[in-house]
Parts: structure tokens; C-alpha cells; sequence
């Protein structure tokens, strides 16, 4: 055991399990920024439909083999960081990898569902747009024939 590493029988609770983690170690700090970068990357799409829908996708099947690859990091933990954090019921994996990417597609739903309310509610505005003008149209057309035809019955008299 290394020095500054906590057994597993010590770990009472989720607190004292985010406590045991090194922050500091490079390849956490790597893993904050990609999460980072994916949030932002999130937010700067939101008009673009077809790249987020990719980028769902991308997380949920990184999600999706979360499982396998704990099995690796957890066989190859030495090339990549300084303690063997992937326990084999992937609580490390789940709480620094797979939440930080199902909020990430939570971001993008929530954002699909803004603009999905926004476009019904546009589209609304331009239904009631177009019946109100159809109306306004109706009306003036019922009026005008009666004007159009006495004036033309005038026209008749006169000649």
C-alpha cells in the first residue's frame, strides 16, 4: 500500500470516497477539462442540432462502455495516474466519468426541449398571424364585390 492511500474498509460514506481522491493528479485534472470542454462545447452547439445529436450520442456510449473501460484502467492504472482508484464496482469511474457525462446529455436535452418550445411557440404566433390575415382578406373580399358591382352598374347607366 502507498503511502497517503486510504483502505477500502475506511471509507464510510461518498463524502469520505471524494475526500480519498487525489484532485491534484494529472490525469483528474485532464479528465475536469475534458468535462469542461464537452459542457462548453455543449452550450456553444446549441443551434446546432445535427453536431449535438452526435455529441449525445458520443456520451452515451462512452457511458454505455463505462464498464469496459474500468476494466482496463483498472489493469493499466500505472501508466496514466499514481493510485489505483478503479475498484471493481466502478464506483470511481461512475462518479468522475459517467455523471459528469449523463448531466452533459441531460444539458443537451434540456436545451433540445428549450428550443423545441421556442419553435412551437413561433409557430403559434405565425398560425395566428396568417388567420388573422385570411380573416381580414374575407372580410374585405365580402364587402368589396358590392362596391365593385354598383359602381360597374353605374357605369352602365351612364352610357
Amino acid at each position: 500500500m502507498h503511502p497517503g492511500q486510504i483502505e477500502v474498509n475506511e471509507i464510510t460514506g461518498y463524502w469520505t470516497f471524494l475526500m480519498s481522491i487525489e484532485w491534484r493528479d494529472p490525469f483528474l485534472i485532464a479528465l475536469i477539462l475534458m468535462h469542461l470542454l464537452t459542457t462548453v462545447t455543449a452550450l456553444l452547439t446549441r443551434n446546432n442540432t445535427n453536431f449535438q445529436i452526435f455529441l449525445f450520442f458520443v456520451l452515451l456510449c462512452a457511458v454505455y462502455f463505462s464498464e469496459n473501460i474500468n476494466e482496463y484502467a483498472a489493469h493499466n492504472w500505472s501508466a496514466f495516474t499514481k493510485q489505483q482508484y478503479f475498484d471493481s464496482n466502478g464506483l470511481f469511474i461512475s462518479t468522475v466519468f459517467s455523471i459528469p457525462l449523463l448531466l452533459n446529455c441531460m444539458l443537451l436535452i434540456g436545451a433540445w426541449l428549450y428550443n423545441s418550445t421556442q419553435l412551437m411557440s413561433s409557430l403559434k404566433i405565425a398560425q395566428l398571424k396568417e388567420r388573422s390575415r385570411r380573416e381580414r382578406e374575407c372580410n374585405a373580399a365580402a364587402t368589396a364585390p358590392q362596391t365593385q358591382f354598383t359602381s360597374t352598374t353605374k357605369s352602365f347607366k351612364s352610357d
